[in-house]
């Protein structure tokens, strides 16, 4: 496969939000906003492990929900606070679908849309 022809996407994400970048036609084009993904996190609750229970469901639902913005990924760049980009790329690679995707990360401040398709078109080129 050709490098120009890789399905390339890029998330910024941080433990409650993420955005998903991705070229305008799927293999090529400019870079784009997919879409926002929003993890409200667990609700209260009083037993501690059934809220780490549903900690952990919730967290592998917003992983799932960003996975799903990006179809047949070849490469991916993830950025953001926090250390939920490692455990967001090791959900990709445990994840049959998407084992063989490259994944990259890097540690960045909040981004305007505009900033972080910026900073992802950089990354690719």
């Amino acid at each position: 496969m050709s490098g120009k022809n890789k399905k390339q996407f890029g998330v910024w994400m941080d433990s409650h939000n993420a955005t998903v970048t991705g070229r305008e036609n799927v293999d090529d084009g400019d870079f784009v906003i997919l879409g926002q993904v929003e993890n409200a996190g667990p609700s209260g609750n009083s037993n501690e492990n059934a809220s780490n229970n549903q900690e952990i469901a919730l967290t592998q639902k917003f992983f799932k929900a960003i996975a799903d913005k990006m179809v047949n990924i070849d490469e991916v760049h993830v950025t953001g606070t926090g250390q939920i980009q490692a455990q967001f790329i090791k959900f990709l690679a445990d994840t049959p679908q998407h084992k063989n995707a490259v994944a990259s990360e890097s540690t960045s401040n909040k981004m305007s849309d505009e900033q972080l398709i910026e900073f992802i078109t950089a990354h690719y080129n």
